[in-house]
């Protein structure tokens, strides 16, 4: 019963959000960090820099994280979901302490485009 409770309440939660008409509104952002030259190198040197971002990387739950140059900067590019704009503060402020430039952008699937095509039929 005591694993049960948490889902129970979560339910309960969610049943009282639809009764109400409120949705629970996740919108999928591109989070993209640039960091300069100097500071990538720090990060690469230090020993613990690799793992402390894997650790961000689960920590923001990111669907998928990519790491590229761009204009002669190292570049990540992390997909992930947020529920409340609170949320950017928490997974900027990491990046930004290692010397990033930060950036959200939000985006759709196919099927949120299609949906919107849809509505402005209307």
């Amino acid at each position: 019963m005591n694993l049960l409770k948490p889902i129970l309440v979560l339910i309960g939660i969610t049943a009282i959000f639809i009764i109400l008409g409120f949705a629970l509104v996740v919108m999928r952002f591109i989070l993209k960090a640039q960091i300069p030259t100097e500071a990538g190198n720090k990060m690469m040197q230090n020993p613990n820099g690799m793992k402390e971002l894997e650790v961000h990387i689960r920590n923001i739950k990111a669907e998928a994280a990519y790491f590229f140059e761009n204009n002669g900067e190292r570049t990540m590019v992390f997909i992930v979901n947020m529920e409340r704009t609170d949320q950017m503060a928490v997974f900027a402020e990491p990046l930004f302490m290692m010397g990033a430039k930060v950036e959200f952008h939000p985006v759709m699937l196919l099927e949120d485009l299609k949906r919107a095509g849809e509505s402005m039929k209307k």
